[in-house]
């Protein structure tokens, strides 16, 4: 390759870079803050984490429909080492979870069972999304997020809470609250951390359906610019 040759692949790889950073960033601080916000309850059945986590399944949309299915994978694999990174570090932060009982920002187990759920479930929702790119305006958002969402929600809960995984990630202070049985939502005794799945999906998928408003628009805005 020659001199030309690589400053021009230099420069497409620097254009490309600042052109999915915004997409990056915002990646990696709502992984980072969902780590966090799973483990304050509104209620006895939600969590912040659950309204501020499908908007990761957005950008990606976003990138896929503006960009392709190559730059939104890039996306998925950037925001996975840098919110990976970021919550390892909250393991180290104590915060106050309660009244006079400080405990990790980010658990070790949630920082795995985060990991693994948004990296299957993000690429996931790629192939998904490009297969059906060429169909109606919401078919690939909705699909591919509905599905995605679907599978982050069993792996990060089951990995981040569930007794079963003790034995390989060891416990911590959430393991034996999200293990309770109690009398779930739907009016029978379920484990805690299946009952908050559950609502966690449904707040998921209705904030799935509203995400549909903004990505119409933003796509809408993308293409007047340029065309």
């Amino acid at each position: 390759m020659s001199g030309g040759q690589v400053s021009e692949y230099l420069e497409k790889t620097e254009y490309k870079m600042s052109k999915l950073f915004p997409g990056i960033f915002a990646m990696a601080i709502i992984v980072v803050a969902s780590n966090i916000l799973v483990q304050f309850f509104i209620g006895n059945w939600l969590t912040w984490g659950a309204f501020t986590y499908p908007f990761a399944f957005l950008i990606t949309d976003l990138i896929n429909r503006m960009y392709g299915s190559a730059d939104a994978r890039r996306v998925v694999f950037f925001g996975f080492v840098v919110g990976i990174v970021c919550s390892l570090i909250g393991t180290q932060i104590n915060l106050e979870i309660a009244p006079d009982f400080m405990a990790p920002a980010v658990t070790l187990r949630i920082a795995i069972g985060s990991a693994t759920a948004f990296l299957c479930a993000q690429l996931l929702d790629v192939a998904i999304f490009d297969r059906l790119r060429h169909g109606t305006w919401w078919s690939a958002p909705l699909v591919s997020t509905l599905i995605g969402s679907t599978l982050d929600t069993i792996l990060f809960f089951f990995i981040s809470f569930s007794f079963m995984m003790t034995s390989l990630l060891g416990s911590d202070h959430n393991i034996d609250f999200f293990n309770e049985t109690v009398m779930g939502p739907l009016g029978f005794e379920q484990t805690r951390w299946i009952a908050t799945a559950m609502v966690d999906w449904f707040v998921k998928v209705s904030i799935a359906l509203i995400a549909l408003i903004p990505f119409r628009m933003i796509i809408i805005s993308y293409h007047a610019r340029n065309n």
